[in-house]
């Protein structure tokens, strides 16, 4: 039996009316006293239907907006139909129903009701806390593994190095491929690619051509997914949010780095560093599961996201991108691309850029570990400060951009301030760490996190000049800057190892190269750099 009670602010009168069918319980109608009226919302109207029988009960809220003062009903079953009732003034209404009853929606999961692009961005985000949780894994795990199968810091470096490789070689054809079936499909791919591959290094380790291959897989499936995510915020992000779009999203990777490197250290000391590679791959493919049924349920189409936000003038050029987006490769307009000048200093920056993040996220632990003579936990632990620090950094640093653009500054000029910021805090900071000033370590440690943290406010220069300069061409402009920009991986880790071999000195093997490779970039970003949309007609 169903129990309610109702006991409406004011009065209300309650009235009986006679059954359509002898065989169909009365119904109540309710209907609001005048002294009541004052309190409903105009042309708001209530029809309320109670059925002794649980299971025939119905309710039914008729009118544009719902009584806002009744917050909870009871009704009970055992009213006398025969005789009009008058309730207590008091604002309680309790509803006592079944989950699965007619006429009631429950806003479950939370993000039901948001937006597509902000569900598009979100799991994005995700993907990519993954990605770099299976990027540093390595980094830590590699100690154990030199001690187990006898590897010095050449070889060391050469396997960390190898992750660069397929991720290099990945870059062009993840941007063209997202241009053309979507960056949702692609995305998809690249997370179960590089997902299976992590899960397989623990049975291919003892067999370096494996071990290789298997980093190499990682690498392409990783290598596609930025220019992945570039295609969904250029199609479905306006100007004025880029940068926190670009920053949410590009952060899952410094929230991915420390995720990394706080569970790889307990995971390796309890059940062997096995279980990393194991656990990490174990949470890629479920991601990717769980992103079929987003996909399938709420967001079937990969290539059309809809352009809810943009003005009018914009749509035209929106669906005029979308009707390109089936164009072969032939007719990207390359010689376009490498006759501007913007162009070239995005590749530059990104180079100089890559340099310095990817030798730091390869060989940050092993340094604070030999040179700080931290065990592989502590180790660990201080390795994860820059990345920690970068995730507030990114926030701070999209919303300082996206104000500025919101005052009327001239975009390349916040997208100058932010790249600049970004290469001269580092090579400042790595500079002060290579002197010998008789530091002590934890002011090592406060130097190198503050320096790395504010480099990632290139996430609201660098990376959002692709998507200002054509948002027709963004994942392509970043395959292109990020094939360049994942050499550094190549060359870089595995010199770096060589160096350290060699002159077993931190900072002519770590810091010098990144210091010269900031600074020089900086002078060519500051002279090139743009973020005036180009049409990248194609020549001849």
């Amino acid at each position: 039996m169903a129990n309610f009670t109702i006991k409406p602010h004011k009065a209300c009168i309650f009235t009986a009316q006679k059954p359509r069918n002898k065989n169909y319980p009365t119904p109540i109608l309710v209907q609001h006293h005048q002294n009541l009226s004052h309190q409903l919302p105009t042309k708001t109207h209530l029809k309320l239907r109670l059925f002794r029988s649980f299971k025939d009960r119905e309710i039914e809220f008729l009118g544009r907006r719902v009584f806002s003062t009744i917050t909870r009903l009871r009704v009970e079953d055992d009213v006398d139909q025969s005789s009009p009732l008058v309730a207590a003034p008091e604002d309680e209404i309790e509803h006592k129903r079944s989950d699965k009853e007619e006429g009631f929606e429950w806003n479950w999961p939370p993000w039901k009701n948001l937006p597509p692009r902000y569900k598009l961005i979100g799991t994005t985000s995700l993907a990519f806390v993954i990605c770099n949780m299976d990027k540093v894994n390595l980094s830590v795990a590699i100690i154990p593994m030199s001690h187990q199968f006898g590897w010095n810091s050449s070889v060391a470096g050469l396997v960390q190095s190898s992750f660069f490789w397929g991720y290099a070689l990945s870059q062009l054809p993840g941007g063209w491929l997202a241009k053309v079936y979507g960056g949702r499909q692609v995305l998809a791919f690249g997370v179960l690619v590089w997902s299976l591959a992590t899960a397989f290094i623990p049975l291919l380790a003892g067999y370096m051509p494996g071990l290789i291959l298997s980093r190499i897989l990682v690498g392409i499936g990783e290598g596609v997914s930025p220019s992945a995510a570039t295609d969904l915020i250029a199609r479905s992000i306006p100007v004025e949010e880029r940068s926190r779009a670009v920053a949410f999203v590009f952060g899952g990777l410094s929230v991915g780095s420390v995720a990394g490197l706080l569970l790889a250290p307990p995971l390796i000391q309890n059940f062997g560093w096995e279980s990393v590679f194991y656990l990490f791959g174990l949470f890629g493919v479920t991601w990717f599961l769980g992103f079929q049924y987003i996909e399938g349920g709420e967001t079937k189409s990969a290539a059309p996201i809809m352009p809810s936000v943009e003005s009018t003038a914009n749509k035209k050029s929106w669906l005029g991108s979308l009707e390109e987006q089936n164009s072969s490769l032939k007719d990207v307009p390359w010689k376009a691309f490498f006759r501007s000048p913007a162009v070239w200093a995005m590749i530059y920056a990104h180079f100089c850029g890559s340099w310095g993040h990817y030798t730091c996220l390869s060989w940050l632990p092993t340094y604070f570990s030999e040179e700080l003579d931290l065990n592989l936990t502590a180790a660990a632990g201080v390795a994860v400060l820059p990345p920690l620090a970068s995730v507030i950094t990114t926030n701070l640093a999209a919303q300082f951009a996206d104000h500025l653009i919101a005052r009327g500054i001239e975009t390349t000029t916040v997208r100058k301030i932010c790249q600049t910021i970004s290469f001269l805090s580092p090579a400042f900071c790595m500079t002060l760490s290579s002197l010998d000033l008789g530091l002590p370590p934890w002011a090592v440690v406060g130097l190198l996190t503050s320096g790395l943290a504010l480099s990632s406010f290139a996430l609201s220069g660098l990376y959002c000049t692709h998507q200002d300069i054509s948002r027709e061409y963004a994942s392509i402009l970043l395959g292109i800057t990020n094939t360049v920009g994942a050499v550094p991986g190549i060359v870089g880790v595995a010199l770096t190892g060589y160096l350290l071999d060699s002159t077993h000195s931190w900072s002519i093997a770590l810091f010098a190269p990144s210091i010269f490779f900031y600074l020089t970039g900086t002078v060519v970003w500051l002279a090139f750099a743009s973020s005036k949309p180009q049409s990248f007609t194609k020549l001849d």
